[in-house]
């Protein structure tokens, strides 16, 4: 039951970052199942895009309400995911799992500084 409650609480914080952040899950839910579950990287980067599905459509559904949605980008923004994701599906298997962490780890810390060096630099400019 404890093991229950602590993923059923790893997809509600996962869902409540992602809705507030507009961030993709995975950032969150990925580093969780590994450290808190200890699931293997590739494992957990396959529970993520399938966690991605019903946290997307309630997410999507709120947006549209709000009229927040550019249809004709995301329609092109999702070929793109999708071309890439089955291009990059094919491969990943191949990559060791300590190669997979660095690789995450060094995107989350650069997504990280660009967005705080954006935040700054627009401070800096009122």
């Amino acid at each position: 039951m404890t093991m229950i409650l602590l993923v059923f609480g790893i997809g509600l914080s996962t869902g409540i970052l992602s809705g507030l952040l507009g961030i993709g899950g995975g950032v969150v839910l990925v580093p969780m199942m590994v450290f808190l579950l200890g699931i293997a990287q590739h494992t957990a980067q396959g529970i993520s895009m399938l966690v991605i599905i019903p946290t997307s459509i309630v997410s999507v559904w709120y947006f549209y309400k709000e009229k927040l949605i550019n249809y004709q980008a995301a329609a092109y923004m999702a070929g793109g995911a999708a071309l890439g994701a089955l291009i990059s599906a094919n491969f990943v298997q191949a990559v060791p799992a300590s190669a997979l962490k660095r690789i995450f780890g060094i995107f989350v810390i650069l997504i990280g500084f660009r967005m705080i060096w954006a935040t700054r630099k627009k401070d800096e400019d009122i």
